[in-house]
C-alpha cells in the first residue's frame, strides 16, 4: 500500500507544491527560493528517508515569511495525508542528534493532537544568508498544526545558529521516520487503546 501525500496550497501570497513518499530512499527535489531552507528540507528528506518534491513559489520580494510557513503548512498536510489511518506503525519516535557544539533532542507522537514544544538558546544570529531564525519555531508550529502530531524539540545548548538549526531539522527527520515507519510486531494494529488517532 502506497504511503505517499501530495498537497497543492495556491493563495495571492504563494504557490506550493508538496509530494511525499513516506518508504522513500531520501531522494529530494526541493525549491522555494530561500536557499538555507531549501538546505533545511533537503535533510529532513534525507535523513527521514522521505522522497519529497518541494516546488514553492512566493512573494519573496515582500520576504521570506510567507514562502516559509505556506511549504511548512503544506508538509504537514501532505506527511498526514501519507500516514493514512496509521494502523501498524510506531507511532512514537525519538532522536537525539550533535552537530558539532549543538545538540537537538526530538521526539513525536502521530496522536492526531497538534501540540508543540520548543526551546532553542538565546542569542542566535538572527539571519542565515535570507532565512530568518525566528521562522525555525514557526515552520514546526506550521507542520505540528497540518500534520496534527504533537512535538518536542529541544536544543539544550549551541552556539553556531546554522548548526543549532540543522540538527533540530535532522533529529525532526529521524524521529518522523522512527514514528511512521510499520512496527512488524503491530501489523494491522492500532497504536492507540482509544480506538483512534
Amino acid at each position: 500500500m502506497s504511503r505517499t501525500g501530495r498537497v497543492e496550497r495556491t493563495t495571492k501570497e504563494t504557490s506550493v507544491l508538496v509530494e511525499i513518499d513516506l518508504d522513500g530512499t531520501g531522494k529530494t527535489d526541493i525549491s522555494t527560493g530561500v536557499g538555507f531552507y531549501d538546505h533545511m528540507l533537503d535533510q529532513l528528506g534525507r535523513h527521514g528517508l522521505f522522497d519529497l518534491v518541494v516546488r514553492t513559489e512566493g512573494d519573496l520580494h515582500i520576504d521570506t515569511h510567507h514562502t516559509i510557513e505556506d511549504t511548512a503548512l503544506a508538509l504537514g498536510a501532505a506527511f498526514r495525508q501519507a500516514l493514512g489511518d496509521k494502523v501498524g506503525v510506531y507511532r512514537f519516535g525519538n532522536c537525539t542528534v550533535p552537530l558539532d557544539e549543538s545538540l537537538a533532542q526530538v521526539t513525536v507522537d502521530l496522536s492526531g493532537r497538534p501540540y508543540l514544544v520548543h526551546t532553542e538558546p538565546e542569542g542566535m544570529a538572527p539571519m542565515i544568508g535570507a532565512y530568518d531564525t525566528t521562522m525555525t519555531r514557526h515552520i514546526l508550529e506550521s507542520f505540528v498544526a497540518q500534520a496534527q502530531v504533537a512535538l518536542h524539540v529541544h536544543v539544550p545548548y549551541g552556539r553556531n545558529a546554522h548548526h543549532i538549526v540543522e540538527c533540530q531539522f535532522k533529529a525532526l527527520a529521524r524521529a518522523l521516520r522512527y514514528a511512521s515507519e510499520p512496527d512488524p510486531r503491530a501489523a494491522g494494529i492500532l497504536p492507540s487503546t482509544k480506538g483512534a488517532l
